[in-house]
Parts: structure tokens; C-alpha cells; sequence
């Protein structure tokens, strides 16, 4: 049980020379230590949470697979999320600037020219094209991909 016990927590102490291996894992001299270290340290009756406090205060929050979540974790995780977000943003936008740009170049095209209502009319039916009629999530998606 004990040994078992000190692999468990062995496999998730992160070996702070090689880097990317657990102690566990690892045969530098300090994954060894540190082996010993937990093993020392469970026979002494200390809990699981007790030993990943020690050798986080030890060696700091990288030692540890699963490092806490706190503000600066989250930053990390939510970054890439909010620059997909922003991206997605801006796509839409420019989507949205190119489509009233033909609303206005169509609208300058006619400025200027002598024309009667009806035919400012019609030319601004020819011109500008008509919005979509409104449809679900879906169908809107595959509409604006395809465009």
C-alpha cells in the first residue's frame, strides 16, 4: 500500500532536471531524492495534499502536473479563447463593412446622375442586393461560409 501509495504520487511530481518526465519515471539523481523524499514523508504519516504542498513550496508550482487554477492559469488557458473570439469578430465585421461598401459604392454610382424616382428606384433594386430572409443558426452559417 505504502508503495503504491509513493508511485501515485511520484507519477505526478514532474522530475525538475529532465522536465518533461515524472520522478517516476526518471533516473537523475534528483528524481531519486525526491522519491525517497515522499516515501520519508508518507511513512511519517503525512496525507497526499500534505506531500504536494511540500514540494511545491519546495520547487515551486511547475514541479506539480496539475498545477492549481488561480488568475495567472486562467490568463494562460483563456488566452487562446479570446483571441479566436476577436478573430472570429473581426472576420464577421469585415464581412459585414464589405457588404454595406456595395450599398454605398451603388448609392455614389447614382449620385449625380439625372435620373426620375422610379428609375433611382429600380436601379438601386438592380444594385443593391436583398437582404436574406431570416433563417435558423445553421442555415445562416453554411450562407455566410459559402459567400
Amino acid at each position: 500500500m505504502l508503495d503504491a501509495r509513493a508511485r501515485n504520487i511520484s507519477h505526478n511530481v514532474r522530475c525538475t532536471e529532465c522536465g518533461s518526465q515524472s520522478i517516476e519515471d526518471s533516473q537523475a539523481d534528483i528524481a531519486i531524492l525526491l522519491r525517497q523524499l515522499i516515501r520519508n514523508e508518507i511513512g511519517a504519516g503525512k496525507t497526499d495534499k500534505e506531500i504536494y504542498s511540500k514540494l511545491e513550496d519546495e520547487f515551486g508550482e511547475t514541479v506539480l502536473y496539475a498545477p492549481k487554477f488561480d488568475l495567472q492559469t486562467a490568463a494562460l488557458w483563456l488566452t487562446p479563447v479570446i483571441i479566436a473570439g476577436g478573430t472570429a469578430a473581426g472576420i464577421v465585421y469585415q464581412k459585414h463593412r464589405l457588404r454595406k461598401n456595395v450599398d454605398i459604392m451603388a448609392l455614389n454610382l447614382i449620385r449625380g446622375v439625372p435620373l426620375t424616382p422610379k428609375e433611382r428606384v429600380t436601379i438601386l433594386d438592380v444594385l443593391i442586393p436583398p437582404s436574406p430572409p431570416p433563417q435558423g443558426v445553421v442555415s445562416r452559417l453554411r450562407r455566410w461560409l459559402n459567400r
